[in-house]
């Protein structure tokens, strides 16, 4: 069942949302040499590892790279 939710995330994040984010930018740039359907692949696991680190460290999720550093 998370891997139907985190797949349905990832499309979501591709094809409805218009927010760019750096996640989206990523799996864009995926789009363009692989394909869409294996964009989403790529993304939904990037997701998931971004929520663990999120969930472990207890940190909060940046749109941007530049807070990042900060």
């Amino acid at each position: 069942m998370m891997r139907t939710v985190l797949y349905e995330a990832a499309q979501s994040v591709l094809t409805r949302m218009q927010k760019w984010s750096w996640l989206k930018a990523w799996a864009m740039k995926i789009a363009k040499r692989r394909g869409m359907k294996k964009a989403i692949v790529a993304l939904a696991r990037r997701l998931a590892v971004v929520m663990h680190r999120v969930w472990i460290d207890g940190t909060e999720y940046r749109w941007s790279r530049e807070g990042a550093a900060a």
